[in-house]
């Protein structure tokens, strides 16, 4: 009777472990939906991929890399993933974090000495003049990662074409950052800071004695095979990037060089700064890889690149009451990533606790821990939430298990 029962359980056992968890039939309705979006004209074209477990279970691409020029998109296609780089800083900060390089709770002039005595906006004069004060204590790299530090949104004055120009060197950059004033008291509230990011790059530089770019490409990009994710683009990669486009009069045309990089088809030629806050290009399987590291808890194909206590405490919600705390309901931020706190954000079928981050041209990735699921969505440009949330929506929904 035992032997029975144990070979009952073996069956059971050999049985869900050949059952797929999640269903090809649902998986296979992604594609045609994409390409629905793309017939309407919200999007030139768009890269989907799902893995769960570790094993991509879909991955396809639908419409075009270049609409004039009718050439089709491409899996392998390269994105300016923008915003998406901002994760990958945060996992170089916890990677020197463990090797006790820097601490996360440091104060950021410990590194960056050009940040002391920064004072902060108190409010106007009555002659409208700004008041000035020096906030109570100076900012720290975990307000940084939080965008709770105060430090000016964007680059500012005589620095506002950076984002097009590319012309600083990020020293230079993080220099002049450091001269603004602060926001508001450091900690006290929300506000996204790309120039924030840029200064933990610069923080990256300093503590680990090599340029940004190279410390990401030795790092973290080699090490998980991202063969087609660069900060600066190669002469061989160029033909493989998608330009950007944006809606006008209802049509989708190339976007303009007064976009974030510049002019998409120039490819930063010539550029020194490595924008740590938007700068990456990447494709759909190289960001699957790095994704499936951190639902892994810090592995990739045998090889440890971070711990998972590095991996749980950078995934979590470190803004806590702080409202609002990022672009869309129910999220708040962990360390430079976005974090699934109220059921309002579950609604496109991601549980709580899911964290991921989007970029400037509609891209997003996301993980997805308690469905073991990693997804990616690339686009460049137009109107892409529709199709977004859809990709997350049927993602979900195909989960059978």
């Amino acid at each position: 009777m035992r032997k029975l029962l144990l070979l009952s359980l073996l069956a059971i056992a050999l049985y869900a472990a050949d059952k797929p968890a999640l269903d090809a039939e649902r998986l296979a309705r992604i594609a045609p939906r994409m390409k629905a979006f793309v017939d309407r004209g919200d999007v030139a074209g768009i890269v989907t991929l799902v893995a769960h477990r570790g094993v991509v279970v879909h991955h396809e691409a639908v419409g075009y890399m270049d609409l004039e020029a009718k050439k089709p998109m491409a899996k392998d296609s390269i994105f300016q993933i923008m915003s998406m780089t901002k994760p990958m800083v945060a996992v170089a900060m916890m990677m020197l974090a463990e090797e006790g390089r820097l601490a996360v709770t440091d104060p950021v002039e410990r590194h960056l000495p050009e940040f002391r005595g920064q004072m902060m906006v108190a409010g106007t004069n009555a002659d409208g003049s700004l008041l000035l004060k020096k906030p109570s204590r100076a900012i720290t790299i975990r307000e940084l990662l939080t965008h709770t530090s105060g430090v000016i949104p964007n680059p500012p004055p005589g620095l506002a074409e950076l984002y097009q120009t590319m012309d600083r060197t990020l020293a230079e950059a993080v220099s002049i950052y450091s001269q603004t004033l602060l926001q508001f008291e450091p900690g006290t509230r929300w506000m996204y800071s790309n120039p924030g990011i840029a200064t933990l790059g610069r923080i990256i530089e300093v503590a680990a004695d090599q340029p940004f770019e190279r410390f990401m490409d030795e790092r973290l990009f080699r090490p998980l095979g991202m063969k087609d994710t660069f900060l600066f683009p190669p002469a061989d990669k160029t033909a493989r990037i998608a330009p950007v486009y944006q809606a006008r009069a209802g049509k989708l045309e190339k976007a303009p060089a007064t976009i974030l990089g510049g002019d998409s088809t120039a490819f930063r030629k010539g550029a020194k700064y490595p924008a740590p806050e938007f700068g990456a290009y990447s494709t759909a399987a190289d960001l699957a890889a790095f994704y499936e590291m951190t639902r892994a808890g810090g592995m990739y194909n045998g090889k440890r690149l971070l711990s998972k206590t590095s991996v749980d405490t950078m995934t979590a919600l470190h803004t806590g009451d702080v409202s609002p705390s990022g672009h869309e309901p129910g999220v708040g931020y962990g360390l430079a990533w976005t974090v699934v706190k109220d059921p309002i954000a579950t609604l496109n079928f991601l549980s709580l606790g899911t964290f991921g981050h989007g970029g400037a041209f509609g891209t997003n990735g996301w993980v997805d821990r308690k469905k073991e699921i990693v997804g990616v969505y690339l686009v460049q440009g137009g109107t892409t939430q529709p199709a977004r949330n859809a990709l997350m929506q049927m993602a979900g929904a195909a989960l059978v298990e």
